[in-house]
């Protein structure tokens, strides 16, 4: 009977580190690849401020329409904080600048980030960006 009981909490055991392996962390320093939809809840509704798109470390947008000139490097801590490289449209445009910009990489819609930009008369203005 002991011997069951141990084989069952090392298959237990085993099965906890491989989820774990599993899941995505911000140990690399990276988003995962792809295009990300931004937008802001404002009056009521959801705005699209374009579209972020990610490859490795780096980034281009957001674009609302076409494609993006440019790319730009990007780092990500090890707690998801992204410190964006080069400019990022209009939140970086016309007096704004980024606060903060903060990962998730495991939440009920996919990845995404949000972003929170600080307009030139001190307000505050939160987006998310999920991935398509």
């Amino acid at each position: 009977m002991t011997s069951l009981v141990s084989r069952i909490i090392v298959a237990i055991s085993l099965l906890a580190a491989t989820a774990g392996a599993v899941r995505a962390d911000f140990n690399d320093g990276r988003l995962p690849d792809g295009t990300y939809r931004c937008e802001v809840y404002l009056l009521g509704m959801f705005i699209n401020l374009g579209d972020i798109t990610i490859k490795g470390n780096v980034y281009s947008g957001p674009v609302i329409f076409g494609t993006a000139r440019q790319g730009y490097n990007y780092q990500m801590d090890a707690n998801g904080a992204i410190s964006w490289l080069g400019p990022l449209g209009g939140y970086t445009a016309g007096g704004n600048s980024i606060s903060l910009t903060q990962a998730t990489l495991d939440g009920p819609d996919g990845p995404s980030f949000d972003i929170i930009m600080k307009q030139p008369d001190g307000a505050f203005t939160a987006s998310t960006c999920t991935k398509g």
